[in-house]
């Protein structure tokens, strides 16, 4: 019955155009937990000791959050679904990540590193060479990169169909980028890899987002770029973190010209809001210079 009840309240939210990906994946977890102790209705002292079960605060707090908003539909149907009080594992944000500037000899150290990985002769390793190549180059989510279909591939640039809460773009390629995606397509022919999306593993499907993610972090230790398992370091999202910092750096000191950038960034980007992309001055030494510099101009001015 939990199952039967997870699975409209996920076609509830996907028919109101959510992609609900996450947290259907919490909430099945949830429910065959659940199920495997024979519970028919959620109950408190359950969805307790799932969440302590997990692997720290923040997955906790996640998906105490989900299932207790799951409890609250199933409540509204039966009346013997119990609903936890909100909070108990804790209301504070997730922290954002410390962004960590990758250098082009790293990026192209990666990128080499992955024409090495198994299977030797197939896509896949080609797929991941070229994949770390475009994120480093265009700033792409990788959520959007991996969405990527053949032909989202344009004369004038790569079409962004499943952007961050549905946005789409259009994102301009430079000719070394456009030659770049060129040549893969041209070795998946020959390779004879077939398949709708854009980037694709023997199976003829985009690689999912966490094999990525892994994939990036296991290069990045075999080359010493991040410490031993446990420890932080250089992430795949930090390709992003980086194009979008870097693009900041070669802007013009002059105040009209950072702010019709940042606008022209943040839209690229594909940011929801101008604020989340001026959270990127903040990234390096280089920015927080510029900043304080002009601060004490501004003072300075003022004071004379």
């Amino acid at each position: 019955m939990i199952n039967a009840q997870i699975s409209r309240y996920v076609a509830l939210h996907r028919s109101l155009g959510r992609k609900f990906f996450e947290q259907e994946r919490l909430l099945r977890k949830f429910g065959t937990y659940a199920t495997g102790f024979g519970d028919s209705h959620t109950r408190i002292d359950r969805i307790y000791d799932w969440c302590r079960a997990t692997t720290s605060q923040n997955t906790a707090r996640t998906g105490f959050t989900f299932v207790r908003n799951f409890c609250l539909f199933a409540h509204a149907e039966d009346p013997a679904n119990q609903v936890p009080p909100a909070g108990v594992f804790g209301r504070g944000k997730r922290p954002r990540p410390t962004p960590h500037i990758i250098q082009p000899e790293q990026v192209r150290a990666i990128m080499k590193a992955a024409l090495d990985l198994p299977p030797k002769g197939m896509i896949s390793p080609f797929t991941y060479h070229y994949l770390f190549g475009l994120l480093a180059a265009t700033g792409l989510r990788i959520s959007e990169a991996l969405a990527l279909q053949c032909d989202d591939l344009v004369e004038d640039g790569l079409i962004v169909r499943d952007g961050k809460f549905g946005k789409q773009r259009l994102i301009a390629l430079q000719p070394s980028i456009r030659q770049a995606l060129e040549a893969y397509l041209a070795t998946r022919a020959r390779l004879g890899a077939t398949g709708n999306d854009l980037f694709v593993t023997i199976r003829g499907r985009a690689p999912h987002k966490v094999r990525a993610h892994v994939v990036f972090v296991r290069l990045a230790r075999q080359l010493g770029y991040r410490g031993p398992t446990g420890t932080a370091g250089m992430r795949l999202h930090d390709l992003r973190h980086t194009f979008a910092v870097r693009s900041l750096e070669s802007c013009s000191p002059d105040r009209d010209a950072v702010t019709h950038h940042m606008a022209a960034l943040s839209v690229y980007l594909g940011h929801t809001s101008v604020a989340n992309t001026y959270w990127y001055l903040e990234a390096t030494p280089v920015l927080l210079r510029d900043i304080a510099a002009a601060s004490e101009d501004l003072y300075l001015g003022e004071a004379a």
